[in-house]
């Protein structure tokens, strides 16, 4: 998962950019950038890292100009080279620069005909250079010199035509201005914004809603699954839809875990959903699981905090934080490897003896990945003096590995992969496991929007509504995805880091 932000001004946008990236820093901690254009002039700074630290004083005085684009970035598939660092850029034509959120599923084949038709090189293994280069090679068919909207709606249409899979991207054109556009399905949220100054009307594009309240823009609206908008240097907006059939089918993973609870995505507050989840999940133990005898309900923090609180309210148990977070350490799911995330869960998490002493107590959690942070915690809990410890997730078991742009480990590493419950309760070592129903959590969040008729929710279910994925897929997916081949990737890349403002 990634973020990603798109400004275009009347005054200087560096620091905007950056404070909508700060805001955007929980989906992705491996790495950000920025570029701004000035004048004919790209500028960029990009590095691993976080925001904070990737940007510092003499970085952001060199970002000068009124249009821009920011990403925050973790690998999903590849490395977590700094090479790999977004925004990226191709001198033709014009000169344009993309950050993408999302996962092509067909990359290898556009890389290939890229080659065959344009000679065009991807020197990275990201598919955001990918498409970046489709992008650039659609535009350079239009043989124009001077681009007209309907030459850069031709090209993005032409685009959804080859393209496959989950995309929110921003892109910047040297002396034409700034596009965005999302998948067909809408799979990878994209939000837009806009504010009034003295000096006219200023847009933002962003991943979350979040990001443009927290920077003094208004959320207008959620860019439309399959819709591109065009927006010029000199402030002219566009819109257009440039997919043939598209549907609406977001990710219903952002809800449970990656959004942060003050975004709209899609007409849906975060929040609210995540108190549905709760409300729903706490009616599921009020019917099946009345005879569990449980003193306490204690969070995960954070994400799990709403629902455990609205859970609360239904079983009528108290609520308690049973666990301080140390906040400077990053989240678990995304860090890079199966022993940095064992090592870095108990520097993350300490608990509070008086809460669990001689208690029965119940943890919740907003889902169950690879099963390690919830048998750690479990520990934890016993350690601090739990009588019983069970353990609730407001997601259902997570079975099948995601292709559109979240960092699921392969199924193999799925601790409810080929698992029925009583198994993986024993795995992590809980009293009993509780795990929400897939029509449950689809209620909980359509119930905000009941316009959305399908949400994409193949981890629980293995049905990817894209309709092209199958075991071939999977497996050279599991290949690149596994632990070990990914620290023998990140040893042996040697990548330049091209066009960088520098340190």
């Amino acid at each position: 998962m990634c973020g990603v932000v798109g400004i275009v001004g009347n005054q200087p946008i560096n620091q905007a950019l950056y404070d909508g990236l700060t805001m955007l820093q929980h989906r992705g901690q491996d790495a950000a950038g920025i570029m701004t254009i000035d004048g004919q002039t790209l500028r960029l700074r990009k590095s691993n890292g976080l925001v904070r630290d990737v940007f510092h004083t003499r970085h952001m005085r060199r970002l000068s100009g009124n249009m821009g684009i920011g990403h925050v970035r973790y690998p999903t598939a590849g490395t977590s080279s700094s090479a790999e660092a977004q925004p990226f850029y191709v001198n033709s034509p014009f000169g344009i620069a993309m950050a993408h959120n999302g996962n092509l599923t067909n990359a290898e084949e556009l890389q290939a005909a890229l080659f065959e038709k344009a000679r065009r090189h991807i020197n990275t293994s990201s598919d955001s250079e990918i498409l970046l280069n489709i992008f650039a090679y659609e535009l350079m068919e239009t043989k124009q010199l001077e681009l007209s909207k309907d030459d850069v709606f031709g090209a993005i249409s032409r685009v959804h035509e080859q393209v496959r899979g989950a995309y929110g991207v921003v892109a910047v054109i040297i002396g034409h201005g700034l596009v965005a556009f999302r998948d067909p399905h809408g799979i990878r949220p994209l939000a837009l914004g806009k504010r009034e100054t003295p000096q006219g009307t200023e847009y933002m594009v962003a991943s979350e809603s979040v990001a443009i309240d927290g920077t003094g823009f208004k959320y207008e609206r959620d860019v439309e699954p399959g819709e591109a908008i065009y927006i010029t240097e000199e402030g002219e907006f566009y819109s257009q839809q440039c997919a043939a059939n598209p549907v609406h089918n977001p990710c219903i993973f952002e809800y449970v875990y990656f959004a942060r609870p003050d975004s709209f995505i899609d007409g849906v507050s975060v929040y609210a959903s995540r108190i549905n989840m709760g409300r729903k999940l706490g009616e599921k133990i009020q019917r099946d699981f009345a005879h569990l005898d449980i003193d306490v309900i204690i969070p995960i923090p954070e994400t799990a905090c709403d629902i455990a609180l609205e859970m609360s309210r239904v079983l009528n148990i108290p609520y308690r934080q049973g666990f301080v977070k140390n906040r400077y350490i990053g989240r678990t799911f995304i860090m890079p490897g199966q022993t940095q995330r064992r090592k870095s869960v108990r520097r993350k998490l300490n608990a509070i003896g008086a809460e669990f002493k001689g208690k029965n107590v119940l943890l919740v959690d907003d889902s169950i990945v690879r099963g390690t942070t919830s048998e750690q915690i479990i520990e934890m809990a016993r350690e601090a003096g739990a009588n019983k410890v069970y353990f609730a997730s407001a997601a259902p078991e997570i079975r099948y590995p995601n292709v559109f742009g979240i960092d699921m480990p392969s199924a193999n590493e799925l601790i409810g992969y080929g698992r029925e419950v009583d198994e993986i309760s024993a795995i992590i070592k809980a009293d009993g496991l509780i795990y929400q129903e897939l029509s449950d959590l689809i209620v909980a969040v359509a119930s905000e929007n009941p316009n959305i008729k399908e949400f994409e929710t193949s981890v629980f279910n293995g049905v990817y509504v894209t309709g092209d994925i199958n075991q071939a897929y999977l497996d050279r997916l599991d290949a690149a995805r596994n632990d070990t081949a990914r620290a023998e990737d990140d040893q042996e890349s040697t990548n330049p880091e091209l066009y960088n403002e520098g340190d």
